[in-house]
């Protein structure tokens, strides 16, 4: 199972930096400079994006390498007489229940703890949401917070998202008691978390949301690669009920010139118009930026 999603995975990224590359071809005047190099103990295949802290350090996520060559998190620090410095701050193990297979950027909390999901491993073998816990001294200790099920979703490759109470939002493709996928809710609770399933998707495997949620007004929202009216994808809606959430489909792709597979997640205007990609579709099948007017 983790060969088939990592081959899928890679074919996203490999298609997504074609797209980079003919861009940066194309751009005049401008100056690209490669801060750091990955190697196999430092890390492999990082699929995520990075983040920065307060000091200027960056952080992110390597899908391989490390240890075990099942990914790591690491920090990227800037000298100061130029040039940046990696220091892995955790090895993924295949034999343990840490997961492995980190496809997700890393979010901080306020108090400058990080927060992701690997997309396989934990004690069930379906992924992790993991917590990485920064101590006094500079040190980094990973905590597990959730281990994903055939019931609460597997395999979460979607990055999470916090609210202002501290709530973790995030979603996967697979799993759910529709078998595609669901999109989830952690809350602190006693020092852990509670886990609640916002919405189970129905689409097949694979075709529920492979990108962060976005929260605005109080409601979710966000894309699924293969569900919808048409099994192209869709961009849906996700609002909170008394102590539910109900599911809307703001538009259904039809795997035409609209586009197909949108695998990114959605961004708002001051307007209130959604904006995101599709991987195929369009003119020339190669994909669509969009936009989504209410």
């Amino acid at each position: 199972m983790r060969s088939q999603k990592s081959s899928l995975g890679l074919t996203v990224v490999l298609t997504m930096f074609a797209a980079t590359l003919m861009t940066a071809t194309r751009a005049a005047g401008q100056t690209e400079t490669v801060l750091y190099d990955f190697t196999k103990n430092g890390g492999l295949l990082p699929y995520s994006g990075v983040v920065f802290d307060t000091a200027g350090n960056l952080y992110g996520t390597a899908l391989a390498g490390g240890g075990q060559d099942v990914g790591v998190v690491y920090e990227l620090i800037p000298s100061t007489g130029g040039g940046w410095t990696e220091k892995v701050l955790h090895n993924f193990t295949y034999t343990g229940t840490d997961g492995y297979d980190p496809y997700a950027t890393p979010i901080f909390d306020t108090a400058g703890n990080l927060y992701g999901t690997t997309g396989f491993g934990g004690v069930s073998g379906f992924g992790t949401v993991f917590e990485m816990v920064r101590s006094a001294g500079g040190t980094w200790t990973e905590k597990v917070l959730f281990n994903f099920n055939t019931t609460s979703g597997e395999f979460p490759q979607a990055g999470l998202i916090f609210d202002a109470s501290g709530n973790l939002y995030g979603a996967t493709n697979v799993g759910g008691t529709g078998g595609g996928g669901t999109a989830f809710e952690l809350s602190p609770s006693g020092g852990g978390w509670t886990y609640s399933l916002l919405y189970s998707f129905t689409g097949g495997a694979n075709c529920g949301p492979w990108a962060s949620l976005t929260l605005n007004g109080g409601n979710l929202y966000g894309t699924t690669v293969c569900d919808g009216a048409n099994s192209a994808g869709n961009v849906f809606e996700l609002s909170p009920s008394g102590n539910s959430w109900t599911y809307s489909s703001l538009y259904d792709f039809t795997g035409g010139n609209d586009g197909q597979f949108p695998y990114s997640y959605v961004l708002f205007d001051p307007a209130g118009n959604l904006y995101g990609t599709t991987l195929r579709g369009g003119t020339f099948l190669q994909g669509v930026v969009w936009k989504i007017t209410p």
